[in-house]
């Protein structure tokens, strides 16, 4: 939800043109993420003149303004901040007024790109408007821009990132931003608390080191100069918003306790700052077409960009906190975020996963020794095994792949499993133990849920592991230790190559937990020689496709529709069902099997669609019943089986036919005739298969 983007250069000459084409071009990349207006600000043509464009929907119209606008696109500017944003309404409706960037006064003293909630907005607000400020908009960012020009009104000579320190102590929620003023023209503050920020470095010459050291404020040692002036009254005052809050709030800088801090990776041999560029981002996807080199801010860092360097502060101090971030290599491709020959990213992502879950095993699955390792888990493995108990926290489809694994982790490991909502499971403040093991899945490591469901769980001393696409997430980062799936750039809000590949690591998960089981020896070998063969059996599945597309048109004009698996596969259910909702708008229910006769099945006539996934497994007998009490009631249900399997002749019912693999594995494949059915459903009615209405791709709100 929203995105973030900002280019600085510095002794880099640029003219307007390139600036505004990159900062829209870098939306342009966010649009997966969700967002209804879109808007950015720059410099002007005078000194202390900022020239903002703002549009409601999407980049395109935001792009097309700009033209209309017709700022002089040939002015170069050798130093240059711009800021760009993409709004996802959560504080008044769609509206050029409420789109990003905000401004503290009608001259743009302070300008604000922001990603997530101010909770304490309400009360940011009054105290501001006490003092003469006038709110323009509904938002809750507004208010930011403003708190930061009335702490610079009272101390005009106040360092940027003294002041930027100021502002952020105040502010409560989550967020990401961007702070820009006329005042400390060329410089940028990017400030990060529970939403992702990542900072991408372009330099002409090869960086001295590849890392940028924290700076802290702790008595009894030297101050960086950006915080010496605040040196005695920050002692002093614990909140801006008390009864002092006015002259005596900053002190005057202490010039004994001054020295230079700089960043040694952005200088030159000669000691001098070096032409650089900056790319500002809530996505690395955004970034990646200027510069691989990345650094990944963490929760309460505030990055100060200026003269050509990045410094790192923190307001305090935390046991155990790394002194120093690390410059990092992108390991993503461009080519992996275009659509290539596709129609569509989420087409795309549907036929890449024989080559995702390949990606989700390698290097981690030895079929010839039967051995599975999962790096980032085997420092804890062995704690992992005594634990009490499991707890998967999730959302949505991630949600439904811990619910597809739950049965083959009671079976292998044989521990006592507790699949959650992470929304749920922090309304009903759940008992958790510090012998408890808590497995955190998500897609992007971001879901604000999820999130705030892990600090529940660090406070009261359970082990954590993080199941993650997004490497540098914050569930990745907060958690003890964990898993990346590996599958690569997802920017189809609705989720399918990450559902495979989470599936295909949690059961690479449950197979190394397992390992000192002798009893499970076999069924864990029969596991591993599934999952060696499941690449192919994907691509044999994926040429239904046209097939599918075909079958949809049976459900042309209809209202509803019914899902129905039984065991492992009412999780495979659930997540076709959520695919149909999120992209084809069409209502759908995912029901148990064993369910239909305790009520549902009074809504069984010829009439209803239904699609029943009926693949070989121990359960296969008692799902049968299910499809007789359908058929006797005169459904005719699309039935997703085996290949060849004689149980359903075609002039019954209509079949998709899938690969058979092992039990536990089946899941996998069952889901992709749901995952293309979704897709052709919302293709055949002309709908914005990637958008879909309403959807964000990554959920930072509660």
């Amino acid at each position: 939800m929203c995105g973030i983007f900002g280019y600085i250069n510095y002794l880099v000459e640029k003219d307007r043109r390139y600036i505004l084409d990159t900062l829209v071009n870098g939306l342009s990349r966010l649009e997966y993420r969700g967002y209804d207006s879109a808007g950015l600000a720059v410099d002007g043509d005078k000194k202390n003149e900022v020239f903002a464009f703002k549009e409601v929907g999407k980049v395109a119209k935001l792009k097309a303004l700009i033209e209309e606008e017709k700022p002089d696109f040939t002015k170069v500017f050798d130093s240059h901040v711009g800021i760009a944003h993409t709004r996802w309404a959560t504080h008044g409706p769609p509206s050029r007024l409420n789109c990003h960037p905000h401004r503290s006064d009608p001259k743009w003293e302070f300008s604000v790109v922001h990603n997530g909630i101010i909770t304490n907005y309400k009360e940011l607000r009054a105290l501001l408007e006490s003092k003469g400020f006038r709110f323009e908009t509904e938002t809750d960012t507004e208010a930011i821009a403003k708190l930061a020009k009335y702490i610079y009104d009272e101390h005009p000579t106040i360092d940027f990132t003294v002041l930027a320190k100021a502002v952020i102590k105040e502010l409560q929620g989550a967020f990401g931003l961007l702070l820009k003023s006329v005042h400390y023209p060329h410089e940028v503050i990017a400030a990060r608390k529970g939403s992702p920020l990542v900072v991408g470095v372009r330099t002409q010459k090869k960086m001295k080191v590849d890392f940028v050291d924290v700076e802290y404020s702790q008595e009894g040692e030297a101050l960086p100069a950006e915080q010496a002036s605040q040196n005695l009254a920050m002692k002093k005052n614990n909140t801006l918003l008390g009864a002092n809050l006015g002259a005596n709030l900053l002190a005057p800088p202490d010039k004994s306790l001054l020295h230079r801090s700089q960043s040694r990776a952005f200088l030159s041999d000669d000691g001098a700052p070096m032409p650089t560029e900056f790319f500002l981002s809530s996505d690395p996807s955004a970034i990646v077409e200027h510069t691989k080199k990345v650094l990944y801010l963490e929760d309460d860092d505030i990055a100060h960009i200026h003269e050509g360097q990045l410094n790192i502060h923190r307001l305090s101090k935390v046991d155990g906190a790394s002194n120093a971030r690390a410059i990092q290599t992108l390991e993503i491709e461009l080519q992996e975020m275009m659509k290539g020959s596709f129609d569509h990213f989420m087409q795309k992502e549907i036929f890449e996963q024989p080559e995702s879950v390949v990606n989700a095993m390698r290097g981690r699955l030895d079929v010839a020794n039967k051995k599975v390792t999962l790096g980032g888990l085997r420092q804890y493995i062995d704690t992992i095994r005594r634990c009490r108990r499991l707890i998967f926290l999730a959302c949505g489809t991630s949600y439904h792949s811990c619910m597809a694994v739950r049965g083959i982790f009671e079976e292998l490991t044989e521990i006592p499993i507790s699949v959650e909502l992470a929304s749920d499971f922090l309304d009903r403040q759940a008992p958790v133990f510090r012998d408890d093991t808590c497995i955190f899945v998500s897609q992007s490591g971001e879901t604000a849920d999820s999130l705030m469901a892990l600090r529940h769980c660090l406070e009261r001393g359970a082990l954590t592991v993080g199941i993650v696409n997004v490497v540098g997430s914050s569930i990745s980062l907060l958690t003890h230790c964990g898993v990346h799936i590996n599958a690569g750039p997802e920017i189809g809000v609705a989720s399918t190559k990450a559902y495979t590949s989470q599936f295909v690591c949690m059961v690479m998960f449950a197979l190394s937990l397992s390992e000192d089981k002798y009893s499970k020896q076999h069924r864990r070998e029969e596991i591993m020689e599934g999952l060696a063969k499941i690449s192919e059996q994907f691509k044999e599945a994926l040429k239904m496709d046209q097939t599918i597309k075909q079958l949809c048109q049976k459900f042309k004009d209809q209202k509803s529709l019914l899902l129905l698996g039984r065991g492992a596969q009412h999780a495979t259910a659930l997540e076709g069902a959520l695919k149909i909702k999120e992209i084809s708008y069409l209502h759908c229910e995912a029901v148990m099997s064993g369910e239909l006769k305790h009520g549902v099945l009074a809504l069984v006539d010829e009439n209803l669609p239904i699609v029943m996934i009926l693949t070989r497994d121990p359960l296969f007998a008692k799902s049968l019943n299910a499809y007789q009490q359908v058929i006797a009631r005169k459904g005719r249900p699309i039935v997703i089986c085996n290949q060849n399997d004689a149980e359903f002749p075609g002039e019954k019912t209509d079949k998709i036919e899938v690969p058979r693999t092992v039990d536990a594995l089946q899941g996998l494949l069952n889901v992709i005739p749901l995952q293309l059915m979704a897709y052709w459903l919302a293709v055949a009615e002309g709908l914005n298969v990637d958008f879909p209405r309403n959807l964000a791709k990554s959920v930072t709100v509660e």
